[in-house]
Order: structure tokens, then sequence, then C-alpha cells
């Protein structure tokens, strides 16, 4: 009889971590062990696999790439709520409004390109178009589109919908409510969606951060990657920030985690105030 917690030995941990790291960045330590054997001991179960290592022999095996899917959105963690970190919006409202007014950057820019990497659930992004929409629709001729990526298929499918429960939107600016917000019923459930116009704005996208060569075609002039690079290691955080760097247009801004810092991180941006850096 299978036991879960007798089947993911020291060894087999080791296999999933490293598999891990190598194909999203995420840097398991030796104490997530047990939360290793919570999370996938379902799909253990589920898949009728003997032992973690025929499971972990599964993933490397399939050649679709969705069982790889499948574990690093168990792995992955996704919480988040809307205008999670206040300043980073007021900020940016700062940030369009002095580009918007300034005829040598409008010259050069008729698009602002926002980039929320690491989207999870869409209320980062979502909080990013109310902002940005706000700012920009002010100023005839300068249109605004969003770029929402994630490691994890599922978020992106929820993050899509832009459907939230009535006391998890306590964090909006009563304005942007009004305005960007409206009332459906989901499954008899009163709820509260983001309104069509807005989300047209995002496009939504699954992507991994370890790609070497962003595909990007426009670069951004504004990147959001926040509470993500705490999973990663030193190393793997400047590799990041340097490829975020590449993709910022010059003026750009990157913003990180409150919980997080490029200190003694070697990259190209210019330290603006504490999680904001600018190209």
């Amino acid at each position: 009889m299978f036991t879960e917690a007798q089947d993911l030995t020291s060894e087999d941990y080791e296999l999933i971590r490293r598999l891990v790291y190598a194909k999203s960045g995420i840097n398991l330590g030796p104490q997530k062990q047990q939360l290793v054997r919570a999370r996938l001991g379902k799909r253990v179960r589920t898949g009728n696999f003997k032992s973690f290592r025929e499971y972990v022999r599964h993933v490397e095996e399939d050649q679709t790439g969705e069982a790889l899917c499948d574990l690093l959105d168990s792995i992955s963690t996704n919480t988040t709520h809307l205008f999670r970190e206040s300043r980073h919006f007021d900020l940016l409202a700062e940030i369009i409004e002095q580009w918007a007014g300034d005829k040598s950057w409008r010259s050069r820019n008729n698009v602002l390109r926002i980039w929320s990497a690491g989207c999870s659930s869409g209320e980062e992004p979502h909080s990013l178009a109310m902002v940005a929409h706000d700012a920009v629709h002010k100023h005839h001729g300068l249109d605004l589109k969003i770029l929402a990526t994630d490691l994890s298929t599922q978020v992106l499918s929820k993050a899509k919908l832009g459907v939230y429960e009535p006391h998890r939107v306590g964090t909006v600016p009563p304005g942007f409510k009004n305005r960007y917000l409206q009332s459906v019923k989901i499954d008899g459930k009163p709820m509260l969606q983001i309104k069509p116009d807005l989300r047209r704005l995002i496009s939504f996208s699954r992507f991994n951060l370890m790609t070497p060569n962003f595909p990007f075609k426009y670069g951004f002039h504004v990147i959001f990657c926040r509470n993500v690079m705490i999973y990663f290691d030193r190393q793997t955080q400047a590799a990041l920030v340097n490829r975020f760097a590449g993709q910022l247009h010059p003026g750009g801004y990157l913003m990180i985690g409150h919980s997080e810092s490029l200190n003694g991180t070697e990259h190209q941006l210019e330290y603006v105030e504490p999680t904001v850096y600018r190209k």
C-alpha cells in the first residue's frame, strides 16, 4: 500500500528540487520537503503512481510539457490582492502623467507598454490597468497595452476572468471601483468583475521567466515583477534582472516586491527608491 509520508525520500525530494530549479528558477531549500510532499502527494495518488520517483520520471518523459506545468502549478505559491503594495501604483500614476505631458517623450511613443511578470490570479495587472487607463485616457493619441504572464496555467485561467468576491475589492480606490468593476452573478453568487473594456487592455500568456532570450518585440516602459524573485537564488535574480533591463526602454522602470532587494546583485539599473529601479 502506497504511503505518501514514507514515499518522499530525501533522494526523491532532491530530484524534484533540481527539476523545479532547472525548469522555473524556483529554489526549494531543505525546509520545503513537507510542503512538496503535501502539494504533490495528491498528484501521485490520483495518477496511480507507485512512488514520487515514478511521478518525476513521468514528468521528465512527458513530451507535451503538460505534466511539468501541472507540477509547477502545484509547487508555485500564488497569494495576492488588488492594489497590493499601493506605493507602486501611486508612483506609476505619477510617472505616466509625467511622460504623457512631455512633448519629447510623446514624440517617440504612442503606446505605453507595461508588463506584469508573475501576474498570478490577475490582481496586479487589473490594478495596473485601472491606474494606467485613468492616467492615459486624458491624453489623446496615447494607447495602452499590458502584458500579464505567469508560469501557472491554472492562475492564468482565473486571471483572464477578472472575477472577485465582493469582500476582496476593499483595497480598490472607491473611484476606480465605480468605474472599472461591475456586478455579476457566478453560479448564483454575487461577484464583481473587471469591465470588458479594461480587460481588453490586458493580454494574458504563460511565460517562463527562465527563458534565456525574451522574445518580446517592442520592449516595455514599466515592468512589475513583485514577490517572484524571493524564490530565486542571487545568481538567478541577477540574470533575470538583467534580462528585464534589456527589455526596458531608456528611462523605463522595474518595480519589485517590498520583501525583495537587489542589494548585492550586479545589474544595469539605477536605484530610485526602495524596490524601484530605472534604466
